[in-house]
């Protein structure tokens, strides 16, 4: 078991015990967002077939190789080509075809130009200057070859990668199933949203902050309830998580106090503990765990704390078991908006907000950075590291992070 570990140890320590779940086929309508669990390889070509890339008409470039302003040269036209059709005439000298965006090159046909540069009856059309052939023609395979690795399996499904499934007709592709994650809240001091607050209670804010966070990841969250500051309470629900999610995610009782029993309900339950504690701030209060193959998140019942380790620690393990090809956050270098004026003893993690308005990469800290703050990660989208040892910070300060 590691103890008190730096953040990228303990993510590290994690993500070797975390492993893709299995897969499934879904409707390409409903991929976006999904992590195909397939490489992506061209069948065939796109396009297709040689097409024109404007609506105007398609000839032989040699027989315009004359014209000019002065001395057009006029060609008949022998018939029509709307997208969507098969060219029904070849074009021989003299000749040209209208034909509009897309559709296929008449055989015999080298070159398009578009309706602006000709003038144009429904009999003739006139030609002022010379075309190279090849002009404006999309050449099958522009786009594509066949054969081409268009995507690696791991790669999340985006609007370019939908449209390169749909353009070689693979309308239910393969995917990884959304790992299901069970959430167990814990303290007898929560009580559930929309309920009446007793004197001395809190309201079980934990439950759907990372019900939220484990959607934007990519998995399927599960309630599994409040346990009270109790091993029994918490190691029940425990092995009720194991046999029906993936993973399971806790929050609170894992500092050093009196009531803090969720590590000792982890060992109750089977569990073997891998990391107990982080060396980081905030966020130093953790646990994780594994548990007949299935990852344990112990995080701190302070939400913004809590976040603040998920984002840091647990999220690359949870992007790995929904199979994305690199779960590592991306990094980044940012400059302090303002000034922090706190000293760090252990590593410190800053959430903030980037600003690109300048032409800089800064991040622009909240009023509060306090552990259970909730509300000043509305918007939040990257994460500032501060070494260790480092004092006050100066405005402009250069740091290493990483988005969210």
């Amino acid at each position: 078991m590691l103890i008190n570990p730096d953040y990228e140890t303990a993510r590290d320590a994690l993500l070797a015990e975390a492993s893709a779940v299995d897969t499934e086929r879904v409707p390409l309508d409903e991929s976006a967002g999904r992590v195909l669990a397939e490489d992506l390889v061209a069948r065939e070509p796109v396009p297709a077939f040689d097409r024109s890339a404007y609506d105007g008409y398609a000839f032989r470039a040699e027989d315009v190789g004359c014209a000019t302003q002065d001395a057009p040269v006029t060609l008949t036209v022998v018939c029509d080509i709307p997208a969507g059709s098969v060219p029904s005439c070849r074009i021989e000298p003299g000749t040209a075809a209208k034909i509009l965006t897309g559709a296929p090159i008449p055989e015999g046909a080298d070159t398009v130009v578009a309706y602006e540069r000709t003038q144009c009856t429904d009999r003739s059309v006139a030609l002022f200057a010379p075309v190279e052939s090849g002009a404006n023609i999309v050449r099958t395979g522009e786009d594509v070859q066949a054969g081409t690795r268009l995507a690696l399996a791991g790669t999340v499904i985006d609007a370019g990668l939908a449209g390169s499934l749909a353009a070689q007709g693979n309308a239910c592709p393969s995917v990884y199933r959304k790992p299901v994650v069970g959430i167990i809240s814990t303290g007898n001091e929560v009580v559930e949203t929309g309920e009446d607050v007793p004197e001395g209670k809190i309201r079980n804010t934990n439950r759907h902050v990372f019900a939220a966070a484990l959607k934007q990841t990519g998995c399927e969250p599960l309630y599994l309830g409040c346990a009270g500051d109790s091993e029994q309470e918490i190691s029940a629900l425990i092995e009720r998580g194991i046999e029906s999610c993936d993973a399971v995610l806790l929050t609170g009782g894992v500092s050093a106090g009196d009531l803090d029993r969720t590590p000792h309900a982890m060992v109750m339950a089977g569990a073997a503990l891998l990391v107990r504690g982080v060396s980081m701030k905030p966020g130093m209060a953790c646990a994780y765990s594994l548990l007949d193959g299935k990852l344990l998140f112990g995080l701190s019942g302070n939400p913004a704390s809590a976040l603040t380790s998920f984002y840091a620690v647990v999220q690359p393990a949870l992007k790995k078991m929904c199979g994305r090809r690199e779960p590592l956050p991306r990094s980044l270098t940012v400059e302090l908006a303002s000034d922090f004026p706190k000293k760090t003893k252990a590593t410190r993690l800053l959430r903030g907000t980037l600003d690109l308005a300048s032409g800089s990469v800064l991040l622009r800290l909240p009023e509060s950075q306090g552990n259970a703050v909730i509300s000043s990660a509305i918007g939040c989208d990257a994460i500032a590291v501060v070494p260790a040892g480092s004092g006050a910070l100066k405005k402009g300060t250069v740091l290493k992070g990483f988005i969210l």
